[in-house]
């Protein structure tokens, strides 16, 4: 029985891993759809392709982080997990049928810390690792904004004397080295937080006896995210593509670009940060140079709300669900 719950607490991680790249296809694949530099089509292949690439280039120290540094793996239990994906999965298929941009990083990391809390209380949370990841809720779109606002600047500067045709046909090019390159961090920051996941499974149910992550694992969850990826949620290609500011093949290449280096800088430290947070802090950067009227920013407004409520919410349910295991268990 133990064993088996455990398999099974495995599969919903991988689910969870596939609605991740599911829900977050858009922050890879917005600007270079709606530019119309690829189709589609093209574009999730291209960045379900990138997204395994993160691991040749980088090791698994955000997997690290998600599985040891926000709670006490010693104390954790398969309910608890389980407690944990299901607030998570809940999450994102929720904000996914909104067309609201959210984090499925920090959904799993709320839904992990509320259902830990349920069961053991305060004493098992790593309160450092927890203050890290929620002052990234912040600073990560804000690196991303005064990134991509620098970077956009430059450019612009540099190609002032070139048309508009000129510069678009350059950047339709050049989108999609930006588009590649940020998808690499995505699938590099992403992937990971469900292999700590897994790993903590695998500890606590004793398959392994000390916390590691298993090639085997790193490899089922890069598959997996990246099979999300090529299945796409459109609903937020929308909202991240259109309803924040006019993309045009610069501002994306900009946005992109930003956010790769971003994402990439965190992961190298070990920081769980929220790649969709990164992508519309930059896409919100890129349209504060053009125009600061030109960003819309109600739509911001209710993107960065839903950022905040995130973690409680996840935590919340996660810890309702695990009130309701435990008493069938």
């Amino acid at each position: 029985m133990h064993l088996t719950f455990a398999v099974f607490i495995i599969a919903l991680a991988l689910i969870f891993d596939f609605l991740n790249g599911f829900h977050d296809a858009a922050n890879a694949i917005a600007t270079v759809v709606v530019t119309r530099t690829l189709t589609p089509f093209q574009a999730v292949l291209m960045a379900g392709f990138a997204n395994f690439l993160g691991f040749i280039f980088f090791g698994v120290t955000v997997a690290q982080t998600v599985g040891k540094g926000i709670v006490d793996s010693s104390i954790v239990t398969l309910p608890i997990i389980f407690a944990a994906l299901m607030g998570a999965i809940v999450w994102n298929i929720l904000t996914w049928f909104l067309g609201l941009p959210t984090s499925s990083s920090h959904a799993l990391i709320g839904g992990l810390v509320g259902s830990t809390v349920a069961a053991v209380g305060v004493r098992a949370v790593h309160v450092s690792g927890v203050v890290k990841v929620v002052s990234f809720i912040f600073v990560a779109p804000l690196l991303g904004m005064v990134g991509a606002i620098v970077f956009t600047m430059l450019i612009i500067w540099i190609f002032h004397r070139f048309n508009r045709e000129r510069t678009n046909k350059i950047f339709k090019r050049l989108q999609l080295v930006s588009a590649m390159f940020y998808s690499i961090g995505h699938g590099t920051n992403d992937a990971q937080k469900t292999m700590g996941i897994i790993a903590l499974v695998l500890f606590s149910s004793g398959m392994i006896p000390t916390f590691h992550i298993d090639r085997w694992v790193v490899f089922a969850c890069y598959f997996t995210i990246a099979l999300g990826t090529v299945f796409g949620g459109w609903r937020i290609v929308k909202t991240m593509g259109t309803n924040i500011t006019k993309i045009r093949p610069m501002e994306g290449f900009c946005a992109e670009t930003a956010s790769a280096f971003v994402l990439m800088g965190t992961a190298h430290f070990g920081i769980p940060v929220s790649t969709t947070h990164v992508i519309a802090g930059s896409i919100m950067g890129v349209g504060t140079v053009e125009a600061v009227r030109g960003v819309r920013w109600i739509t911001a407004r209710r993107i960065i709300w839903a950022w905040i409520l995130t973690i409680p919410m996840t935590g919340g349910f996660s810890a309702l669900t695990y009130y309701a295991v435990s008493i069938v268990m």
